[in-house]
Order: C-alpha cells, then sequence, then structure tokens
C-alpha cells in the first residue's frame, strides 16, 4: 500500500550507485538564493545613499557581510549536489544531517548578517509588528520550532513529503521559517525584538535539547522501518533501512543536542566577559 506513494524514487534512481563526484543543481534554489543576496546588496546600496553619517555609509561590517553570504551558500550546498541525492532517494540518515543543517547552521548564519536597519521598515506595517511580537518570544519560538519538528517526522507526514516533492518544498521552507524564529531570542538584531538576556538563553538552549532528543529517541528506538521510502531505496555503503534510520535517529539526538549544550557554552563565556568588564569599569570608577 505505501509503495503505491512512492514509484517515482525507483525511477529515478534504479542503481545503487551513488558518486560524490556528481553536481546536481536545483535551479529553483539556486534563482531564489541569488535573488535573495541581490535583494540583500540592493538594501545596503539603498541605506548608504541614503545615510547621514560616516557610520551609517559604511553599513554592514565584512564580517557581517560574509555570514549572510555563507548562510545562503551552505543552503545552496545543502539543498543541491551530492547531499541533496543522497537525502531524497538514498539515506534518512543522510536527510537528518540536511535538516540540522537547514536548522541549526543557516539560520543564525543569516541572522547574525542582516543588521537591525534592514529588518526596521517590515516593522512599520502593524500586523508584521503584531506578528512578530506573537512569535518571536522564547515560548512560542520554542514552541513554533519544536511542533513543527516534531509533526513532520511523525510517519504520515514524512512519507508524504517524500512522496510529494511540493510538499517535501514546504517541509523545508517550514523548518527554516520555524528555526530562524528559534534562534530569535538568541541572536535578534532589532532591539524592539529583543534577545534573552544571557542567564535566560543558557536556560533557553538546556531546553532545547528536550523535544529533539524525544524525536530521536522516537526514531532510534522503533523496531520497525516508520519511513518505507528508505526500504524502496537502493542500498549504499551496507546500511538496512533499518540501521540507516537508527543513525539517523542518532544524529538528530546527539550532534543535535550538543550543539545547543555548545551555544549555552558560547553564551555562558560571553555573559562571564561582559561581567569582568562590568567589575574592571567599576574598579576604575573607585579609583578615581
Amino acid at each position: 500500500m505505501v509503495t503505491g506513494l512512492l514509484p517515482s524514487y525507483a525511477l529515478l534512481h534504479p542503481s545503487a550507485r551513488f558518486g560524490w563526484q556528481e553536481f546536481s543543481v536545483h535551479w529553483s534554489t539556486a534563482v531564489g538564493l541569488a535573488a535573495l543576496q541581490s535583494v540583500y546588496e540592493w538594501r545596503i546600496r539603498a541605506h548608504r545613499a541614503g545615510a547621514a553619517s560616516a557610520e551609517e555609509v559604511a553599513g554592514p561590517s565584512p564580517l557581517r557581510r560574509a555570514s549572510f553570504t555563507a548562510g545562503l551558500l551552505v543552503m545552496f550546498l545543502t539543498l543541491n549536489g551530492p547531499l541533496h541525492d543522497l537525502s531524497d532517494y538514498y539515506l534518512f540518515s543522510a536527510h537528518m544531517v540536511q535538516h540540522l543543517i537547514l536548522a541549526l547552521i543557516v539560520p543564525p548564519l543569516l541572522l547574525a548578517g542582516v543588521p537591525g536597519w534592514m529588518m526596521r521598515p517590515a516593522l512599520d506595517a502593524p500586523w508584521v509588528r503584531a506578528f512578530a511580537d506573537r512569535v518571536t518570544g522564547a515560548r512560542p519560538a520554542f514552541l513554533i520550532f519544536n511542533v513543527t519538528v516534531a509533526v513532520w517526522h511523525l510517519p504520515p507526514m514524512y512519507n508524504m513529503a517524500m512522496a510529494y516533492h511540493p510538499v517535501h518544498i514546504a517541509q523545508h521552507l517550514l523548518f527554516l521559517v520555524t528555526s530562524t524564529i528559534m534562534w530569535w531570542p538568541l541572536l535578534s538584531p532589532l532591539p524592539e525584538l529583543p534577545r534573552l538576556p544571557y542567564p535566560g538563553q543558557m536556560l533557553y538552549c538546556f531546553l532545547m535539547t528536550i523535544p529533539m532528543s524525544l524525536v530521536a529517541v522516537y526514531v532510534t528506538m522503533a523496531d520497525h522501518v516508520l519511513y518505507p521510502a528508505y526500504s524502496a531505496a537502493p542500498r549504499v555503503w551496507g546500511l538496512t533501512p533499518l540501521a540507516d534510520q537508527q543513525l539517523g535517529g542518532l544524529i538528530m539526538w546527539v550532534p543535535g543536542g550538543l550543539f545547543f549544550v555548545l551555544v549555552a557554552s558560547v553564551v555562558f563565556f560571553k555573559w562571564s566577559a561582559t561581567g569582568a568588564d562590568d567589575r574592571s569599569g567599576a574598579q576604575a570608577e573607585g579609583t578615581r
């Protein structure tokens, strides 16, 4: 019954041969990412043209611009080429790597690359401001992202995405949007929609490890294949469908959890450095 949903996979990849040297490109992603880069550069030029000071003329720093471009490049390499082919046609575990990159690597690079003034005009629309106020707080951001991840990994939803390409595109777009919302309390560039204070950021990162771990445990501990598209797929690297599924769950569980531990550690050291700067300033004031 399930195989009837998945006729295209056997037709597209009838053999088990996979090569890292093959680089397929989906031109819709290439055009879309190029358009985003063009809009980014256009906004910088427009900002410089209307700048009132030398600081404003300078625009974003080279590091900030490099971060935005790197985010788009990582997205391109994730949605095209060997990783895309492995994810769509061969291995569930590769698909988990793809999802982690789209959720944990791309959004922070993009957010770090966009200055607040570039986003601020959008808040002039009352409905945009009201929506942003509702979704960028820590609690709604936490829920929106984790519910999205959990729902898309339920077998009916995941199998639908594997069977119908438009649904698969919608899945990836939702991951990108909701993960950007998830990162907002940590990396917001707008004081109007502020970041959490450092202690709150550390707690937020700790709590983020829990829902993803629960989804990963569900996938890893299943005693049968949850996503039949990969049972029908050609076998590569000697992985059985169940072993591939278990590996994918472990990838979500361990690297996904450790990533937030690493972020919390960075936040802790930033908090410590801020405290040290405050103490140094207080001591300097006391010596005057």
